[in-house]
Order: structure tokens, then C-alpha cells, then sequence
């Protein structure tokens, strides 16, 4: 919430005071706020000393103009801000009026009073005017919202437009957010419309704008906010919601629009401090998700940074994460295991013992099974600040045929549990081979002190002892949230979230070599779409990436294939049209099936902005036999 608000505050500032600056050789400028509520820029561009010459005028429903002029009044700082108020109210529509400042009481949708309002309060169409519609436009009809963006270019000599709304509505999160906003009786109109930048930007050009710029949120805060700017908001708080920021800001965008400007205002293009390209997204094909038959309750899965591992050939232990219990959101206490039995999944809740004080609710762990009958847990966490160490999991090695409730897992502590190689979590732990001696590997994520790590540990298997083995090679980028599949003895990194927030494209070999391992770099062609928050499993040479999150604000990732010999990368959607809810494929688990060549995804999803808490309600099959022949 905090790093989306600020970012829509940010955009605004950002080309409200670019466009004071660029006019400030005019006599007279001026700035109209559209739907201004209770907005305080004119406050604080004010208070900067940035109004010698401009006069601002806003406008809203006459109970929201008249509630906020009665807050103008009543509130000492604000009234010496706007200076000395002119006792004769200029027209009928006019709630407060001041030198520079007037805010008006009309409804947007009818124009021609809108016209007549702003011309009595004394706006001059022939002023280098800035019109600002900030989640505006999109509550009008769109022929409504359409005619004002024409009678502005057309009634103004020198006009600028500034426009900051929602997009995407096709996607999960989109799906999500378009539903909040209808339950709100306040439907996202120009969504139908209008669902991405460039309808946005042709909207303009087809209603009189010669110039017109936009870009989406993420693309706004990596290019135009300066380096240092964006290390301050990153380290202002604990933070560990990157999925659910990087998909706010993937669906709203800033847009900046003039005509008879001179020179040209586009303050987004010139303000860009780094170069933004988007690759290619190369779709060679589509796969269809389908609900998974469970034949007993699985609400238990609704979760998300969690960890789902295939003990058996046919039994799935899922455990930690957010999600829901007994009606509420809360970290998950319980453990979850799907049994497949004739054809179908049984779901049921995993008797533990001794975990009162030894599981601790954790997220963003990883479980890696050593035998049938034994699994490790690595790291994870409670709060954004709290780091968790290793245990022990126990359960029967006759679960195959069990009924999922009557299994029991047995926690058990390591002695020292908190070893400091463990304290971290979005980690990766992976089984390597040296020298025919098994070794966990142990990669990456992020700690309570580090953001990123980039560092790994080798545990030895069973006794867990941390061991010293060489590592040459050119050394990856510290990462999270990436993937790790064990290959050929090695294993692979793919994608990940890097120190500056960024998804990364990067996918490593970790090989064995003669006196021990040695980084590789694997290159794909096309270059792989930088992701992060996917999942990854390697079947016959093939590596799979699974969902995740990328920048590209036009599509969700799919199913990627890389073959691992010619480094061939194709791209495949994943069709939901048989699903009757929002499929999220972020801070989901996946278990590959071999034998049936199908992917079982398990949980998903997250905080979907203020738009509500989205978690996938069912576990969802992908058949890769078309795409793994």
C-alpha cells in the first residue's frame, strides 16, 4: 500500500512540477484538477513556491467541493497557505475561491456545464493550461470521458494532459481488480475501451493531442526516478511483497499528452534515466489448465509462499505459507497432503507432533526430501524481519495407501538449529553429487540484514555437516525468488529478483568439475524474458519455468521450455478458459509427474493491492505431453 500510493503521488508530482518548470518563462499559467476530491497538491506546490504565476483551479461533486472548502476554512495552515479569499463567490459553482486557487462544485460528465463554470471562474483558454485526471475519467462513461479529452485540445491553445488510470482488466490480477471496483458500484469504464497503453495513447491522438508519452508503473519508477530515489523507498521499511508491487504498478500507467506547446511538453520521455526495452514475448503455443478432482477438502492449499514436495511417486506434502484457516487469513499453522489413489487426489490435514514451538508459522522455506521417510526444512520466515533455521521432518514410510488424515509428521529441532547459513529465506536448497557423495546446495535469497544474497553453502548428507568444496567460474548475481533444479549431479538457477528489484534473464550450471564445481553460463535464444516467483523442473534435457512474475505489463508469464543442449527458448501461455476463477501463478509450488508428464500447481496468489487478498482455490493440472514430445 505504501509503495503504491507513493508511486501514484510520485508520477503526479513529478509532471506537475515539470510542467511549472518548462512554462515558467509565461507570464500566466494554469493547472485544472478534474475529480480533484481532497487532494492537497495546490497545498503543497504552494507551500514549495512553485505558484508565482499559476493559478489552480479544481473541480468535484458539490458535496465533495463544499466539504473540502470547509476544511480550507477551518484549518489554519491550509487557509494562510491560499492567502487572502475573495469574499464574492464568482458564480453558482464556485465553492472557495482565492487568488490563485478555485475549486468549483460541478460534475464532470456534463460538459457544457463544466464550460461555463471554469469560464466565469475566470480560466483562460488561451493560458498554457495543465489538465490533471488522476483515477478520474475511467468512473465516466467513456463517451463522456472521450468528450472532455476533445473539448480540451480543441478549446485550449496550449494544453497538456496528465492521465493516471488502471489497466490490464484480462488478467488474473486485472480480473481481481475489476471485480473490486464492481462490487463497489464504481465500474472501471474505460477499461473495455481502453485496457493498455497503446489504446490509451491512440485515444489521444484520435481526439486532437499531438504529442502523447505513457508507460506503465514499473517502467515510470525504474526510468523515471533516480537511482538514489529509488534506494531510499526501498530501505524505508521491512518489505517482502515484490510480486504484489511489481503487478500493482503493471496495471496503471501515467500518461502525458500536448498540442501547441513549444517546445514539445513530454516530460516522461526526457526525464528517463535509463534506456526501457521490452524483448519479445515469442508465444508458440497454449496450454490448458484444468481444476484438479480432489475428492475431499482441499481449502487447506489455498496459500501462497509455501513449499509443495513430492515425498512419493504419488504422495505431495505441502507445507507453511499464507493463506486461510478456520475462516481467517493468517501464516499456516497446519501441513497439507495430497495422496493420489485410483486415478484421483485425496486432500487432507497432517497430524504434527512436537510443533508447537518448532514450526513457527513460516514462509519462503524450502523442504528438500532425502528419503521416503525424512525431509529437511531450511530457512523460511514469520515477519519480513525474522528468519527462521532448520528442521527435521519426519512421517511414516507406509503413507502411500493412508488416509491423508490419519498421517502424522513428526518435527524434530537440528542442534544448532540457527545456523547462519540457514537464516534466510526465497532461497533455494537443491541436491548436488560430488565425487558420489550427496550434498545440499544451498543458494541465494535474501536475510533480515541482506536484501539479496549471493552467497551458497554444501551441506553432506544425512549428518547435515556445512562442507568446504571449490566453486570457480564467473560468480551469478546475488538473487531471490529465482528457481533451482537439480541436473546432471549440478544444478540450474533460473531468473530471480536482483539488488535493484529487477528480474533478472540470467540461467546458470553449477557442474561438477575436477577438484569441484564450476559456474557455467547457459545461453538461451531468444534471450529468456527476465522472471522471478516462478517455479522450475528439468524433464529430458528440458528445463521448465512455470509462472512467475515479469515486467511485461501485456502478458503473465506461461510455461517456458529451454533445451538445455541448444539453448532453443520458447514460450507457452496457459489457457484459463476452463477455469471459473482467476488462476495467480506467483508464490505458487508445482510437482512435475513424469510418468503422466503433467504439472500439479499448488496454491498461488496474493495481496492484490487494495483490491482484496486473491488465493487460487483449487490445485490446477497442465498436461505437457504436446509440448515435451
Amino acid at each position: 500500500f505504501h509503495r503504491g500510493y507513493y508511486i501514484r503521488a510520485r508520477a503526479v508530482d513529478h509532471c506537475v512540477q515539470d510542467f511549472l518548470l518548462k512554462t515558467q518563462s509565461y507570464p500566466r499559467t494554469q493547472i485544472l484538477s478534474l475529480g480533484a476530491g481532497l487532494d492537497s497538491l495546490y497545498f503543497r506546490l504552494k507551500d514549495m513556491g512553485l505558484l508565482h504565476h499559476t493559478v489552480m483551479y479544481e473541480v468535484d461533486f458539490p458535496n465533495v467541493a463544499r466539504q473540502k472548502a470547509t476544511l480550507i476554512k477551518t484549518t489554519k495552515e491550509l487557509s494562510a497557505l491560499v492567502g487572502d479569499t475573495e469574499g464574492e463567490r464568482l458564480g453558482v459553482t464556485t465553492a472557495f475561491s482565492g487568488e490563485d486557487y478555485k475549486l468549483l462544485e460541478v460534475d464532470l460528465s456534463e460538459l457544457s456545464k463544466l464550460s461555463t463554470a471554469l469560464k466565469e471562474a475566470g480560466l483562460d483558454n488561451e493560458v498554457p493550461t495543465l489538465f490533471i485526471a488522476e483515477v478520474v475519467l475511467t468512473y465516466l462513461e467513456n463517451s463522456r470521458s472521450d468528450a472532455l479529452i476533445q473539448w480540451a485540445a480543441e478549446h485550449f491553445s496550449q494544453a497538456c494532459f496528465l492521465l493516471y488510470e488502471q489497466m490490464h482488466p484480462e488478467d488474473s490480477f486485472g480480473r481481481v481488480m475489476q471485480q473490486h471496483f464492481s462490487q463497489l458500484n464504481s465500474a472501471l469504464h474505460s477499461l473495455s475501451q481502453y485496457p493498455d497503453c497503446e489504446a490509451q495513447q491512440r485515444r489521444f491522438f484520435e481526439k486532437g493531442w499531438t504529442e502523447c508519452s505513457v508507460m506503465d508503473m514499473n517502467e515510470f519508477f525504474t526510468c523515471c526516478i533516480p537511482e538514489n530515489e529509488q534506494q531510499r523507498v526501498q530501505s524505508l521499511e521491512p518489505f517482502d511483497e515484490y510480486e504484489e508491487w511489481h503487478l500493482k504498478c503493471s496495471h496503471y500507467f501515467v500518461l502525458t499528452a500536448s498540442k501547441g506547446m513549444e517546445p514539445s511538453w513530454t516530460p516522461l520521455l526526457s526525464s528517463m534515466t535509463v534506456p526501457h526495452h521490452h524483448g519479445p514475448v515469442r508465444i508458440v503455443g497454449s496450454i490448458n489448465a484444468l481444476a484438479c478432482e480432489v475428492r475431499s477438502e482441499a481449502s487447506g492449499l489455498r496459500r501462497y509462499g509455501h513449499h509443495s514436495a513430492l515425498i512419493t511417486p504419488n504422495v505431495i506434502l505441502t507445507t507453511g505459507g499464507f493463506g486461510e484457516e478456520n475462516g481467517q487469513h493468517c501464516r499456516m499453522r497446519n501441513f497439507h497432503v495430497l495422496i493420489k489413489h485410483a486415478g484421483y487426489w485425496k486432500a487432507g490435514c497432517v497430524k504434527k507432533e512436537n510443533h508447537d514451538k518448532r514450526w513457527d508459522e513460516r514462509l519462503y522455506h524450502t523442504v528438500s526430501c532425502l528419503s521416503s521417510s525424512l525431509a529437511l526444512v531450511v530457512g523460511g520466515r514469520t515477519s519480513p524481519n525474522a528468519a527462521l533455521g532448520m528442521l527435521w521432518l519426519k512421517f511414516p514410510k507406509t503413507c502411500n495407501d493412508s488416509d491423508p488424515n490419519d498421517i502424522t509428521v513428526e518435527l524434530v529441532s537440528l542442534q544448532p538449529a540457527a545456523e547462519p547459513f540457514a537464516l534466510r529465506w526465497r532461497h533455494s536448497t537443491t541436491e548436488v553429487i560430488f565425487k558420489g557423495e550427496k550434498y545440499l546446495f544451498i543458494y541465494g535469497g535474501r536475510s533480515a540484514v541482506q536484501p539479496v544474497l549471493g552467497d551458497w553453502y554444501f551441506l553432506h548428507t544425512p549428518e547435515i555437516s556445512c562442507t568446504v568444496i571449490p566453486v570457480e567460474g564467473p560468480v551469478p548475481e546475488g538473487r531471490h525468488s529465482h528457481s533451482a533444479c537439480s541436473w546432471k549431479g549440478g544444478v540450474l538457477i533460473a531468473g530471480g529478483l536482483g539488488a535493484a528489484e529487477q528480474p533478472l534473464g540470467s540461467v546458470f550450471f553449477l557442474r561438477e568439475a575436477e577438484h569441484g564445481f564450476q559456474w557455467q553460463t547457459v545461453e538461451t535464444h531468444p534471450p529468456l524474458i527476465p522472471r522471478y516467483s516462478h517455479t522450475a523442473h528439468v524433464h529430458d534435457g528440458k528445463l521448465l519455468l512455470v509462472g512467475g512474475v515479469w515486467l511485461h505489463s501485456f502478458s503473465v508469464p506461461g510455461i517456458t521450455v529451454i533445451d538445455l543442449i541448444t539453448g532453443l527458448c520458447l514460450d507457452y501461455t496457459i489457457s484459463v478458459e476452463h477455469l471459473e476463477w482467476p488462476l495467480m501463478l506467483h508464490n505458487h509450488s508445482s510437482v512435475f509427474l513424469p510418468n503422466e508428464k503433467e504439472l500439479l500447481l499448488i496454491g498461488g496468489g496474493g495481496n492484490c493491492f487494495s483490491f482484496g487478498t486473491h488465493l487460487n482455490p483449487k490445485p490446477v493440472s497442465l498436461s505437457l505431453r504436446n509440448i515435451l514430445t
